[in-house]
């Protein structure tokens, strides 16, 4: 009879240094960076209602035990989503130093930021769209998502009253009015663009038709806030 033998670690040669493998270590902001992102695509194909939770640890090379470690619940991982994606637009429209263009030029870079955000980050407007048919019960709870919106819209007041100043704005212009504004005409556009292709026979998608389309909305926000 045969025993089984278990392989010998091979003995150290004489001068030849012995290196401990040290176990891999997780980064875990890289982790919970890569499970975000996994969850995102998913929530934003399928809902909350539909995505699973094996899917996204398959998606993020994780497993179902991490994900639940890092966030709680599928319900407060979608909330994470949700605030990383809002964070992700605000912070990119601080980048835009709008304080530094003249009042009409801040408008025009604001008005086209959010339009190209849009086309290059169709997820956000799916989330968006799908928290919307919750009716925004999950972002209610987050402090986090009401914390990042306390300075956008007295942000775009100070252009507004700026542009008073110089004579090139009317006065009266609501703030939030402009900003709901100034995202319909480019979310619209956007979310409604094959059904309204079908309609008016065009493709929404196309070069072309996109130039025109950013072309109306800068010219609609300025017509708004004109004297």
């Amino acid at each position: 009879m045969t025993l089984a033998t278990t392989p010998q670690k091979r003995a150290a040669k004489p001068g030849e240094a012995v290196v401990a493998r040290q176990p891999r270590q997780r980064d875990p902001e890289v982790t919970r960076a890569r499970i975000l992102e996994a969850a995102k695509k998913e929530f934003a194909k399928l809902g909350l209602a539909g995505a699973r939770v094996e899917a996204i640890a398959t998606r993020a090379k994780a497993n179902k035990r991490m994900i639940y470690h890092y966030f709680g619940s599928k319900e407060e991982l979608f909330v994470a989503v949700l605030e990383d994606a809002y964070a992700d637009i605000r912070s990119a429209e601080s980048k835009l130093d709008l304080e530094h263009l003249s009042p009409e030029d801040a408008l025009v870079a604001l008005t086209t930021h959010t339009w190209n955000y849009y086309l290059r980050n169709p997820e956000f407007m799916t989330l968006v769209n799908s928290e919307n048919l919750h009716k925004a019960r999950h972002v209610k709870k987050s402090q986090k998502f009401k914390e990042m919106h306390q300075g956008f819209i007295s942000m775009l007041q100070r252009i507004l009253d700026r542009g008073v100043e110089a004579g090139a704005f009317r006065s009266g212009v609501d703030a939030r009015q402009l900003h709901i504004t100034m995202a319909a005409i480019g979310y619209y556009y956007l979310t409604n663009r094959f059904t309204s292709g079908v309609i008016f026979d065009i493709d929404f998608m196309d070069k072309a038709a996109l130039k025109s389309r950013i072309d109306f909305n800068v010219e609609t926000v300025l017509r708004i806030v004109r004297p």
